[in-house]
């Protein structure tokens, strides 16, 4: 309402500014019997962590650089007729990476596993430091030669005097045998 109050104010060179916001959804503020600047009225909405998880769409650089030093606001803003939605800032990532921190193991359980380690013994020591030990490795198997193969005092291979290879025989017909046949097919 604050916003819609500012434009109203302004008189009539936002008048399309305010048509536009007066189709959106109105949220009623606390500044509702005295209002405020629209700017000082939406940051008073996200205060407390956000709670409504509202969007933040300005052009007004003051109002953007204070939305960005608080946690969790998303904010929108126009580059020619295009909406585009800002990186979360440096808060925002901050804020959730310790939310993701806290959430894996709850405080009571941390505590109660210190508490264990102690009583086992196994908390660590400060001067108590183990140190890996390196072992002694080969040549990489991937830069060595292969093994020649040995050559037998003949020259030859082991593998060919094993492999013998068999002789096609030729059945040659005998000339007479030949003759014979002629001779008797003439007949």
């Amino acid at each position: 309402r604050c916003v819609l109050k500012e434009l109203e104010s302004l008189g009539k060179a936002l008048y399309g500014a305010k048509l536009i916001a007066q189709r959106f959804q109105v949220r009623n503020c606390s500044h509702h019997k005295d209002p405020v600047s629209g700017s000082a009225c939406l940051l008073s909405m996200i205060e407390e962590g956000n709670p409504h998880r509202f969007f933040i769409a300005t052009q007004d650089q003051d109002l953007a650089n204070k939305v960005k030093k608080k946690a969790g606001v998303p904010l929108l803003f126009i580059i020619q007729n295009t909406m585009v939605l800002d990186k979360p800032s440096s808060k925002s990532l901050a804020f959730v990476q310790k939310l993701q921190t806290n959430q894996l193991v709850p405080e009571h359980q941390k505590q109660s596993i210190v508490q264990l380690k102690e009583k086992e013994g196994l908390a660590k020591q400060e001067g108590e430091k183990r140190r890996k030990r390196k072992r002694a490795g080969g040549p990489n198997p991937l830069s060595c030669l292969k093994k020649k193969k040995k050559k037998t005092q003949e020259g030859q291979e082991p593998s060919a005097e094993k492999k013998k290879r068999r002789k096609r025989k030729r059945n040659r017909v005998k000339a007479e045998a030949v003759q014979s046949v002629q001779k008797n097919e003439e007949e």
